[in-house]
C-alpha cells in the first residue's frame, strides 16, 4: 500500500485520513490573525495546518499587474503583496504550529518560496494545481528529496504523470490531490471518480481530495472511498476579510471533519461474514421453528402445525422450514414447542 511520512505521521490508505487546514493566505499578512487560526485549529485536534509561501518578485512578472482572479477585483500581483508573510513570521508561525504538535506545511509558489522552506528545514512540500504543470519547479522542490503532495486541478491525467515521472525519477515519497479550482466548486463539478481514477493509475501514489465546496461532505464521501488526505480552506471566523474565507470552514466544521472521516476510515473494508458480537443479537433476532399445533407421532409436518417463530434459540432454525415440511413426527410434540431433530423422523439430513 502506498504511504508518505509527515513528521513522523504515516499517511496511506491504512491509516485514518490526514486532515490538512489550509489557511493558506487567509491571514491577509496580518500574523496575529495566522498566530489565531493555529491556535484555533490545535484546540479542535487538526494534525496539520498548510500556508503558502510567496515571494512575489520571484514569483510573478509585471504582467501579473493586470491580471484580476474571479474571486477578487484586484490584480493577483497586489493581492499577494499584500498577503505574504516575511520570513522571520514564516519562521515563528512554523515553532508555533509545531509547539502546538502539529505538522507546518506551506505551498512555495517560486523557486526562491522553495528554498526559503528548505532553509526552515520543513518535513515535507504541498504543490499547488498551477504548479502542477510547472515541471522545473516540481523537480526543484523534489530535488530535495522530502515528501511531495502534489494538488491536480486544472490538469489532465497527461500533464499529472509528467509530474509523477519527476517525482518517481527524484525517488521522493508523493503523494496526489484530485481538486477542482473552481472557487467555491459545486457539487457536481468536485468529481469523486477523478480520485478514484489518480488511485487507479498511479498506485504507487498516496491520493486525497482537495476540496473547494462549502461543506465538509465531499470530503466524507472521498473518505469513504478510500481518500488519505482532506483538504479545506480553513478560517477562525468568516466574518473576516480574505481571499479564500468566504469558502473556508471554521473550526467546528474542522472538528466535524476530522471526527467523521476518522469515523468512516474506521467503518472501511471487512467481508460479509457473521461477526462473533452479533451472536447476542442472533439469539433474539433469528426464528426457530416451533410448532403451532399439538402433534401426534406419525403426524406430517405442514404450515398447519409448524411454522417460524423468535427467538433463535432453538436447534431447528427458520432457514431449515421448508425442508421440514411433509417429513413425519417421530413422537408425540406440545404445541408451542422448538422442534429439535429427534423430533423428525430420520433425524438430521
Amino acid at each position: 500500500m502506498p504511504q508518505i511520512t509527515l513528521a513522523g505521521r504515516q499517511i496511506g490508505p491504512d491509516f485514518p485520513p490526514l486532515v490538512i487546514a489550509e489557511i493558506g493566505i487567509n491571514h491577509e499578512g496580518d500574523f496575529a490573525k495566522a498566530e489565531r487560526m493555529v491556535r484555533d485549529a490545535a484546540a479542535v485536534g487538526c494534525e496539520c495546518v498548510k500556508f503558502q509561501c510567496h515571494v512575489v518578485e520571484d514569483e510573478m512578472s509585471p504582467q501579473a499587474k493586470k491580471v484580476i482572479p474571479g474571486n477578487a477585483d484586484v490584480s493577483i500581483y497586489e493581492i499577494m503583496e499584500r498577503c505574504q508573510l516575511s520570513e522571520a513570521d514564516e519562521r515563528r508561525l512554523k515553532a508555533l504550529v509545531e509547539s502546538l504538535g502539529m505538522i507546518y506545511l506551506s505551498t512555495p509558489f517560486s523557486r526562491a518560496a522553495a528554498d526559503r522552506l528548505e532553509s526552515m528545514d520543513v518535513c515535507g512540500y504541498k504543490i499547488g494545481s498551477g504548479e502542477c504543470n510547472n515541471y522545473p519547479l516540481v523537480d526543484h522542490i523534489a530535488s530535495f528529496g522530502k515528501p511531495v503532495i502534489l494538488s491536480t486541478g486544472m490538469n489532465s491525467m497527461a500533464s499529472v504523470a509528467k509530474s509523477v515521472d519527476i517525482l518517481r525519477a527524484r525517488k521522493v515519497p508523493f503523494g496526489l490531490m484530485h481538486t477542482t479550482s473552481m472557487y467555491p466548486t459545486p457539487p457536481e463539478k468536485v468529481r469523486l471518480g477523478a480520485m478514484q481514477e489518480l488511485m487507479r493509475a498511479f498506485p504507487d501514489a498516496v491520493v486525497g481530495l482537495s476540496d473547494h465546496t462549502l461543506t465538509i461532505y465531499p470530503c466524507l464521501g472521498a473518505a469513504a472511498l478510500g481518500a488519505s488526505m482532506l483538504e479545506r480552506h480553513y478560517t477562525s471566523d468568516k466574518s473576516w476579510p480574505g481571499p479564500d474565507v468566504f469558502l473556508s470552514m471554521d473550526p467546528e466544521e474542522m472538528r466535524s471533519l476530522i471526527e467523521g472521516s476518522k469515523l468512516i476510515h474506521k467503518a472501511l473494508g471487512g467481508t460479509k461474514a457473521v461477526l462473533p458480537e452479533e451472536q447476542v443479537t442472533i439469539d433474539f433476532a433469528y426464528a426457530s421453528c416451533v410448532t403451532i399445533g399439538p402433534i401426534k407421532k406419525g403426524e406430517t409436518f405442514g404450515k398447519a402445525n409448524l411454522w417460524v417463530k423468535r427467538p433463535g434459540t432453538g436447534e431447528i432454525l427458520a432457514e431449515h422450514f421448508e425442508g421440514l415440511l411433509g417429513r413425519v413426527a417421530a413422537r408425540d410434540i406440545d404445541v408451542d414447542t422448538q422442534l429439535t431433530w429427534d423430533m423428525v423422523e430420520g433425524g438430521r439430513r
